[in-house]
Parts: C-alpha cells; structure tokens; sequence
C-alpha cells in the first residue's frame, strides 16, 4: 500500500512516499494547489496522511476529489508529541505520520465538509470581534479613569446615552493640544467602537441567517436557556452526531470529561481534559451559569451535583455544562426537541 505523508508549512511541504521502511523517497514542494495536486496525480498513492493545520482543508477536498483516501491527524494526543529526542525534522515528522497510520495506530480527526468549516469560522470570527470590543471598552473606561472621569456600570456606558456623554467628553487627535492628548484617544477609541460595533451586528445578522436555514439550531433551542450562539456552535462542531458512539464520547470530544490516572490500586480522576473545540467548551460553561435561571430542570440538577455545598458549585457548573451538552447531541441524534420527562428529572 502506498501511503503519501505530507508534512505541510505555510509556504514549503515534505512529502513521504511510504511502502514501508526500506522503500521511502521524501521531497519537499511548495504548499500550493496546483503543486500538491501534481504530486497527488503523478504518485497516485491510496492514501493520503495530514497533520490538521490551516491549510490541511483544502489539501483534504483536492485529494478526496480525485478520490484518495485521507487521514487528517491529531498532533495533540499524547502517542504523537515528541519526547527527549536529539532529533525533530520535517522529515521525521512525515516519516512518522507514514508510520503510524500503515501501523493504524494514527490518532485522527473528523474532517467536516467545507459548509461547515466556514461556518465554525464565521463563528470563530464573531466571538474575536466580541473580544475586541471588549478591548476597546476596557481601553475607554482606561483613558478615563486616568483622568479622574468614570461611567456608568455595565452595560449602561454603552448605551445611546453613555456614549454620547463620551462624544462630549472627546476631540478630535489633530485638535488635541500637547495637554489633552487623551481626548484624542478617546476620539479614536470610540470611533472604532461604532465600526466594529457595525460589523459585528452584520456579522451577528449572517450568522442568524444560516441557523434560520437549519432545523437542527430551532431544535436546539426549544432546551430552555440554550439560545442561538450556543445552538450553531453545538450543530457546527458536532456535525454528525452518529459518529459518537454514546454521551461520554461528546463529553470527551469538547474535553469536559476528569483526566483519568490509573496504576494497581492507584486509581484518581482529576480536573477535565479540556481537549477539544475551547469555544464550543467555553460557550457551553458561561450557558450552564444562566441556565440555571430560566432551567429549572438544570436548577434541580445543579443542586443535585452541588450537594448543598458552596465549595462544589464550579464542579456542578462544568457538570451541568457537559450534561447540556448531552442533551443536546440526544436531539440533534434522534431529530426531537426537549423532552424534561426524559432526563429523570423534577424542575427545582
């Protein structure tokens, strides 16, 4: 079996023709379509062997579309990581990729079709807008706490009022003396906040767009307290939900299951993995804190977890957080929509 390792950068690749230790050839190409599509054509290899990366979506759709088997490997498993070695070439890291998956010991990852990669990237997106709006705010609060000026708390500094009080307060940078050099920084801190607060809204507006197209997001959120960021990211990531075999094997997926260590009668189970999509992760935590004010199936269950004790709420929290999960890979797998009677459990 010919089995072709490529070990991808961003502007030069390696490739391994692999049939087996004594019959090995490497060369290195380019990373660019046309290239890789050459190799792929002029080696016909039967499989084909990627690390996940950037660039590993469109290397994947040029090979399936000549109908190439792929294999797209996780580099964050612990059989893969390189220990105490003298030696870490590309080619190494293409020799062992070749290795590993002939031996069928290659750890690998689900690869989603391209919709759906741009929709995880959107969503992406979306969330590194937030992030830099909230830079933006903090930057504002910044400039004018230094000069002795506050505004109001939480949400109302940014509203219709709030921000006029700090168009009042700023100048234009050009007509800032050398002594109010802030208020031009708070000129060019505002102004980027309305753009990006602009874009964000039509990025917001796209993104509710592609759920409305989809079943599976409404379903998802007839689950009291489960609105529409949490319903695409769960229908984003999880894709398929036949491809894991029971709940523990989602909750593992987004990396929200103990870390187990085992040895004779040692036997401990730790923090959670955290392995996985962090947003999907993240976005499940902060919707399980909220959940529990319009849930109150999640109430009771919270307050099951917890025990009483105030020193378990954050242990209950990522539990409740893996079992909102659960549920909804249950509706996305069996096309229903909430059910509390099948969860077992009394609203608080």
């Amino acid at each position: 079996m010919l089995i072709l390792a490529l070990d991808l950068g961003k502007f030069k690749s390696v490739a391994c023709s692999y049939r087996g230790d004594d019959d090995t050839e490497f060369r290195t190409i380019e990373t660019r379509p046309q290239v890789i599509h050459d190799l792929l054509t002029e080696c016909e290899p039967e499989r084909l062997v990627v690390e996940v990366g950037t660039v590993t979506g469109w290397v994947h759709d040029l090979a399936a579309a000549l109908g190439i088997e792929v294999q797209v490997a996780n580099p964050n498993t612990e059989g893969w990581r390189w220990r105490r070695v003298k030696r870490k070439t590309d080619r190494d890291d293409a020799l062992k990729l070749a290795r590993l998956s002939a031996a069928g010991q290659l750890p690998t990852v689900w690869m989603p079709k391209p919709r759906v990669r741009q929709w995880r990237s959107l969503i992406h997106y979306r969330h590194a807008l937030v992030s830099r709006r909230t830079a933006i705010r903090n930057n504002i609060r910044s400039v004018l706490d230094a000069q002795g000026l506050g505004l109001a708390m939480g949400k109302k500094a940014w509203t219709e009022e709030g921000m006029l009080r700090v168009a009042e307060i700023a100048k234009p940078i050009v007509s800032c003396s050398a002594d109010e050099l802030w208020r031009g920084q708070l000129d060019v801190e505002a102004t980027l906040l309305i753009q990006l607060q602009s874009q964000l809204q039509a990025v917001e507006d796209r993104l509710d767009a592609l759920a409305a197209t989809d079943a599976r997001t409404a379903r998802l959120r007839t689950i009291p307290g489960v609105g529409p960021r949490l319903s695409e990211a769960v229908v984003a990531w999880v894709d398929d939900p036949e491809r894991f075999r029971n709940a523990r094997a989602v909750g593992s997926y987004v990396g929200l299951v103990p870390r187990r260590r085992q040895s004779g009668t040692y036997d401990r189970s730790g923090r959670v993995t955290r392995q996985g999509p962090s947003l999907l992760r993240k976005l499940l935590v902060e919707v399980a804190w909220i959940m529990r004010q319009h849930n109150p199936h999640a109430e009771a269950l919270f307050r099951k977890l917890s025990k009483g004790e105030r020193s378990r709420h954050k242990q209950a929290m990522v539990a409740l957080a893996r079992r909102v999960l659960t549920w909804c890979w249950a509706i996305l797998r069996d096309g229903s929509t909430w059910d509390p009677e099948r969860i077992g459990l009394e609203a608080a």
